[in-house]
């Protein structure tokens, strides 16, 4: 073994070569995250939910609200939102309320529900007596297209009215969106958008301006706010954002292409009116004739129907025929339209107000399709307004012994917990062909994969009132059959046909006495 190597030059040990990475493999892989001069305006640094509030909530908004007050399209979707949300009647209540075997408590259910119909008038609900419960639906879903959220305060006390609780919608424009607080106080709660927060991020306050000279106001900036506990407000938003605060218009992705597309539609109509009013215009051969015009106030030309313009002296008219719109216009305003619809989730026929060159096959699908997004939104409401307002009203209106049995006595507050079952039955619409669609529903209920009571709150309706509703016609009609002469099974015969059902299934069994006589005979 040698120990020491003289003579022999050290071996250099061998560098360890660098790997490289491919040009292709450095790449970016998709498309959109490339860089290029086509992209240079487009974002590449991911905002959160309070940059993008706070950078965007303002002017969508103010936007949002113009557009519902000048563009056509605008207002019709607010009025497809709340003709498809909320309905005619509204989003109704049935109550669900079980005795001890486990069956409903009709009595206690219909008390619940004349109650809840009372609380819900005008004079009940709103603080200024002014909207109903439909009328705070209708008012939710307008705020929620144009400001993309809702706020309104629970009241409670004397001026509350005969529950002791009522309600006041307060625009979204009164909790301030410039008001931010890192530490409120030099406590660990902090303000967003006017809202105030734990350290964890649960509401606690809102701050409202007011105009109100209360002894609970404060300034802020040099204008007057009121601090309300969370627990006393219900906000309505989807939260599109983990994190979010603050709710967006739901008209802000077609916002841009509604206002340009509006703006084209005024220059069109324009255009097509100036191309029609003119006849033609008068000009001077000689340079000196002609009426003459001030170069420092250039001549602007009015545009009457039928009129002949005459030129100024020095003027000629270089080759005009107006033709816009043409051809191209109806097949670009229908391709805008169907982005516009998609953006609001509708079907682009609904907004449009177009069915031409449609079949029953495409307006059915968009029509189904369209449902379900207006059914979404249904559940949400109920979930984020209807069930807080009826969860802060029921224990009051018990209390108060407002819930009111038909045999006078009112339902006991202690057993609250069993009150609380409910359903919120909103609107549902009108079969697209009825003939194939109760076929369906029949198979589907003799296949039992649905019940009749599903079928029943399919169409908008509820089961145990249909079913009574039922019972009442019959037994009126075989009232007034019989009374007019038909015996009983005639008049049996006669009705239960109507209603498909074999009339020996709905004979009356024979009492003990009528037994006993038939026996002795």
């Amino acid at each position: 073994m040698k120990l020491f190597n003289w003579g022999r030059k050290a071996k250099e040990p061998e560098q360890k070569k660098r790997s490289r990475i491919p040009p292709r493999f450095g790449q970016r892989l998709f498309d959109a995250a490339k860089p290029d001069r086509m992209s240079m305006e487009w974002g590449n640094d991911p905002l959160t939910a309070d940059e993008i509030i706070a950078k965007n909530w303002q002017p969508l908004v103010a936007r949002s609200q113009e557009q519902i007050a000048n563009n056509d399209y605008a207002k019709h979707f607010a009025r497809l939102a709340r003709q498809n949300i909320v309905g005619q009647n509204g989003i109704l209540l049935n109550a669900r309320a079980k005795s001890g075997k486990g069956k409903l408590d009709k009595s206690a259910n219909d008390a619940i529900q004349r109650a809840w119909a009372e609380f819900c008038k005008r004079e009940n609900i709103d603080i200024t007596g002014k909207k109903s419960m439909r009328e705070f639906q209708n008012q939710l879903v307008n705020s929620l297209a144009s400001s993309g959220e809702f706020l309104c305060r629970k009241v409670y006390g004397a001026d509350a009215g005969p529950f002791g609780f009522s309600l006041q919608a307060i625009p979204a424009q009164r909790v301030p969106i410039e008001m931010v607080i890192d530490r409120l106080n030099g406590g660990t709660n902090f303000v967003r958008f006017g809202i105030e927060y734990t350290q964890y991020g649960k509401p606690v306050a809102y701050h409202f301006r007011t105009l109100l000279s209360d002894a609970d106001r404060y300034m802020y900036s040099g204008k007057p706010y009121v601090r309300v506990p969370a627990d006393e407000v219900i906000h309505v938003f989807r939260e599109e954002i983990p994190g979010q605060r603050r709710g967006l218009p739901w008209l802000a992705t077609s916002l841009y292409r509604m206002r340009q597309m509006n703006g084209m539609d005024q220059a069109a109509l324009v255009n097509a009116r100036t191309g029609a009013a003119k006849l033609g215009w008068i000009s001077f051969e000689g340079e000196s004739d002609g009426p003459e015009y001030d170069e420092d106030d250039p001549p602007v030309v009015d545009i009457e129907p039928g009129e002949m313009g005459i030129l100024p002296k020095g003027a000629r008219v270089e080759k005009w025929d107006p033709q816009y719109p043409s051809g191209e216009y109806a097949i670009f305003v229908k391709n805008q339209l169907r982005g516009i619809a998609a953006g609001l989730g509708v079907a682009y026929n609904n907004l449009a107000q177009d069915l031409e060159g449609v079949n029953f096959s495409s307006i059915r699908q968009g029509t189904l399709d369209e449902r379900e997004t207006w059914k979404d939104l249904q559940q949400f409401v109920c979930e984020e307004f209807l069930q807080p307002v009826f969860d802060a009203w029921l224990p009051r209106a018990l209390l108060a012994g407002l819930i009111v049995t038909d045999n006078g006595k009112s339902l006991n507050p202690v057993t609250l917990t069993k009150y609380q079952d409910i359903l919120w039955q909103p609107r549902r619409w009108a079969w697209i062909d009825p003939v194939s669609d109760v076929k369906a529903s029949v198979a589907a209920k003799n296949a039992m994969l649905k019940s009749p009571s599903e079928l029943i709150r399919d169409s908008g309706q509820d089961p145990d009132e249909v079913v009574q509703q039922i019972a009442q016609d019959i037994n009126t009609q075989l009232e007034t059959l019989m009374a007019a002469g038909l015996s009983k099974k005639n008049a049996e015969n006669l009705v239960m046909s109507g209603y498909a059902v074999d009339p020996k299934m709905m004979q009356e069994e024979a009492s003990p006495n009528e037994q006993t006589k038939t026996t002795g005979a």
